[in-house]
């Protein structure tokens, strides 16, 4: 099972984090900072693979990637293959980059629902649901739709609200 997903950057800023099992805020804080500062110490030749057990108990694992500036890292329990981790990664990394034609850290920021639209697309409940690109693609896709499309009709009925108003406020009062 996935126990908590995290994005930070190379600066320790965390630019995503989902934890899947209760977690304080507090510790959670911790958790990232303690992250960044293992996996930032790590050498590129490194394993991507470090032991997690004092956060999340024994046989708690952490699998990460780097990708430019960003960390991506999985704090996984003892089911789940390290392996098969690293390719989620890979997957998520190159949906995302689709999704935001060449997604950078800013995507991230600015645009954290639609992260949130595509980790939920690919982990539910920890774990992992869907890793075809284009079906996740295509699940986006159309929540983006759907976003869209209550936004126009958000403004459409301001819009109308606003006539009205203006209407009712040249009717002669009595």
């Amino acid at each position: 099972m996935i126990l908590a997903f995290i994005i930070v950057n190379n600066f320790g800023r965390a630019r995503h984090m989902k934890f899947y099992t209760h977690v304080p805020a507090q510790q959670q804080q911790s958790i990232v900072k303690e992250l960044f500062n293992v996996m930032n110490a790590r050498s590129e030749t490194a394993c991507n693979f470090i032991n997690a057990n004092s956060y999340f108990g024994p046989g708690a694992r952490v699998v990460y990637r780097q990708y430019a500036t960003l960390f991506f890292a999985f704090v996984i329990d003892g089911s789940e293959s390290e392996l098969g981790i690293l390719d989620l990664i890979q997957v998520l990394v190159e949906v995302l980059d689709r999704h935001f034609r060449n997604v950078c850290e800013l995507d991230l920021i600015f645009n954290s629902d639609q992260v949130h639209w595509v980790v939920d697309e690919m982990i539910v409940g920890g774990l992992v649901v869907e890793t075809n690109m284009h079906d996740i693609l295509d699940a986006i896709e159309q929540q983006s739709k759907f976003a869209r499309q209550q936004t126009e009709l958000g403004q459409a009925a301001l819009a109308a609200q606003a006539k009205i108003e203006q209407f009712a406020g040249s009717l002669p009062r009595s």
